[in-house]
């Protein structure tokens, strides 16, 4: 990559993209470009740009994607009812194509040669990166230094910094052992005593929820309102896809909804203890599922739930941008076309139960003929044993082989 003269940099201002800035100058030459995006983590991140001038940087981009995280990749990734492995809810995989989106257009912006990012080549998020950047832009030319360099542990960042003269901040306090990562979706908790999976988590690891048993000893009520699949409103407040979010996360956080402890398979292929917390996720996945309960037919909600793990797996693997999801994404969309109305819930420590669905417009729930009264003839229970010896035909053709073989 000798051609290379301008960098975009995925930065945080942390000490690991502080010494990758540095280290594209030295290594590379080149002048580097800082892309900071604010996805609802929960910290400050104007403080970057001064980090970044004072490493010399000249085009600087910070900017709020909480809206269009929410909108464009959160809200569509739920219509799916989206769980990878059976647990997972992906809020670290889905806030990746957004970034790679942002960094390939700001190389364009900018002229930029190549766009970096500070993924280890241990894990997921440098597939999701590059291959979301590659979707993008074919051309692109990548630099993951962690594939690169031998600076890999703190201590030999932190030498890197002190001889390269780069200003890291010594927080006060116990460093927490963990490596996180926030968004508006989740926050994510790994390393430390989590690389044991017989370990328990300290109760004080968490930071968004409170332990279910401390949660309040009375319930607390929702009432959230849909419209194609999306939330519009929650309490009759009408709320923005990131207002929802961090309404229903304070909710939930509440109420100690949304921990979970689980190892999952990583597309690199080792196995990887994770925790995650996300309260608002955990409480939208129920409330949909509930309300496609009355308003999907029963085969379009079946095929939604054999497709599902395919989907979850190219968003965790870090296809977003391929042409697969997107057509899965066009089927998935079609089908909310009927899922408006309203879900309530009941938050109680650590649970979220669905308590009433309706929809005024959609419903396909019919209680004259689901009743167990008198249906006035809507439902005439002698069909159902044609019905049944139809369905069990070939059953009894191959019960009478089986016999006449013993």
């Amino acid at each position: 990559m000798s051609n290379i003269k301008k960098v975009v940099l995925a930065y945080s201002g942390g000490l690991d993209t502080a010494v990758i800035l540095r280290w594209l100058q030295e290594t590379y030459g080149c002048e580097v470009v800082t892309f900071t995006a604010d996805i609802g983590q929960g910290e400050e991140v104007e403080p970057a740009r001064a980090k970044a001038e004072a490493l010399g940087v000249k085009e600087i981009y910070i900017e709020d994607l909480c809206e269009e995280f929410a909108r464009d990749y959160v809200f569509p990734m739920f219509r799916a009812n989206t769980v990878y492995e059976g647990e997972y809810l992906l809020g670290t995989s889905i806030a990746r194509p957004l970034i790679a989106r942002r960094l390939v257009e700001i190389a364009e912006e900018t002229g930029a040669d190549a766009i970096s990012h500070g993924a280890t080549g241990k894990g997921n998020d440098q597939v999701r990166f590059e291959l979301g950047a590659y979707a993008l832009k074919p051309d692109i030319q990548v630099i993951a230094p962690w594939r690169e360099w031998d600076l890999n542990s703190r201590e030999k960042l932190l030498a890197y910094a002190e001889q390269h003269g780069i200003p890291i901040e010594k927080k006060r306090g116990k460093k927490s052992p963990y490596s996180m990562d926030a968004n508006l979706l989740h926050i994510s908790y790994e390393g430390g005593c989590l690389e044991d999976p017989w370990c328990e988590p300290e109760q004080d690891m968490w930071r968004w929820s409170v332990a279910p048993e401390q949660a309040p000893d009375q319930p607390v009520y929702i009432e959230l309102r849909y419209e194609k699949g999306d939330i519009v409103a929650v309490n009759g407040e009408a709320m923005s896809p990131a207002r929802v979010l961090a309404t229903l996360n304070q909710l939930g956080g509440q109420n100690g909804i949304g921990r979970l402890d689980i190892v999952e398979n990583r597309y690199v292929g080792m196995k990887s203890r994770g925790c995650y917390e996300t309260p608002g996720g955990t409480i939208m996945l129920k409330a949909h599922r509930a309300l496609e309960s009355i308003t999907l037919d029963r085969e379009v909600a079946h095929l939604k739930d054999e497709l599902m793990p395919r989907y979850a797996s190219l968003i965790y693997n870090g296809y977003w941008w391929s042409p697969e999801r997107e057509m899965l994404q066009e089927m998935i969309d079609l089908s909310q076309a009927t899922v408006t109305g309203e879900v309530r819930l009941k938050l109680y420590k650590g649970n979220v139960q669905v308590v009433g669905r309706r929809s005024d417009c959609c419903s396909l729930f019919d209680a004259d003929v689901a009743t167990f009264e008198d249906d006035e003839g809507k439902y005439d229970q002698k069909d159902a044993a044609g019905f049944i010896k139809l369905n069990a035909l070939r059953l009894r053709i191959a019960a009478r082989l089986k016999n006449n073989k013993l």
